[in-house]
């Protein structure tokens, strides 16, 4: 019979905030794979439960090569739980490796529902939370960055993005360049901490504000573009949103509908709009 890998939300900054579940599973595993044991322990303590089984540690650097051991004590029969330092695991963090390997081997997979910084920051940001999307760590080379922002200059839907401190500043002033400086959005910081801050305004703002030294955890949430009024994008707005997302590594033909899409105008009218500026450039 197979095991079972659980994975358990833990708190994002206050202890009290752990689900109960979590120190019943701490107990009962056979292995506690966390990215941090140090850190573990601590939660542990703080929860007043010694974790039962093995503690072992699962990172980014190690997460690769760990991950078939791991699959194999689920095969075996172990009851394996997964936790990271905050948060779900997977979610921008070490777990969905070995989820993938689980589901592949038919062993069960469940989890502990806990705290999110992403559900966290959309809630408090006074931005629209009906529909959204969760976009991560951008990179940091700032030309892939840009690109990647590029892909969601257009998304109507609320943007969620994790960010380094030391990073925030010029993110902000990468969204400035993309997105406009007047494109509303929050940073929370420190999101159920004693320091908690959540600072809401348009970019450009929040990027003056950056550029002064940022410390903590940060969650960025930015709103949706807004829906495009057709009759305000001639053709060579047109060309140029279809320049950016090829920029951006798209092919033409998927550009050309993206760009037809969220402008509300037919697919023809971009392409001949192209087709136009390619001939007037020759």
């Amino acid at each position: 019979m197979t095991g079972t890998l659980v994975l358990a939300g833990a708190p994002i900054g206050d202890p009290a905030d752990a689900p109960p579940r979590l120190a019943d599973e701490l107990a009962a595993a056979d292995v506690v794979a966390a990215e941090d044991t140090r850190r573990l322990r601590r939660l542990a303590q703080a929860l007043d439960v010694q974790p039962g089984g093995r503690l072992v540690s699962y990172f980014e650097g190690n997460e690769a090569a760990r991950t078939p051991e791991l699959a194999d004590e689920l095969e075996g029969g172990a009851r394996v739980l997964v936790v990271t330092d905050a948060g779900m695991p997977s979610v921008s963090d070490p777990g969905y490796r070995l989820v993938a390997a689980a589901v592949e081997r038919g062993v069960r997979v469940t989890a502990v529902p806990g705290p999110s910084a992403v559900l966290t920051a959309l809630a408090v940001s006074g931005l629209p939370v009906d529909r959204f999307c969760f976009e991560g760590f951008l990179p940091r080379k700032r030309g892939e960055r840009l690109g990647r922002l590029r892909e969601a200059a257009e998304e109507r839907r609320t943007l969620v993005y994790f960010e380094a401190p030391h990073r925030l500043d010029a993110t902000l002033d990468a969204m400035v360049e993309v997105f406009g400086g007047e494109r509303q959005a929050a940073v929370c910081r420190e999101l159920t901490k004693t320091y908690e801050e959540v600072r809401r305004g348009p970019l450009r703002e929040l990027a003056a504000w950056a550029a002064e030294g940022v410390r903590g955890e940060i969650t960025v949430v930015v709103g949706g573009a807004a829906p495009p009024d057709p009759g305000d994008l001639d053709a060579a707005e047109l060309v140029r949103r279809v320049a950016a997302r090829e920029a951006a590594g798209e092919r033409r033909k998927e550009a050309i509908g993206a760009v037809a899409k969220a402008a509300g105008v037919p697919k023809r009218a971009v392409f001949d709009a192209v087709v136009a500026s390619k001939h007037a450039e020759e």
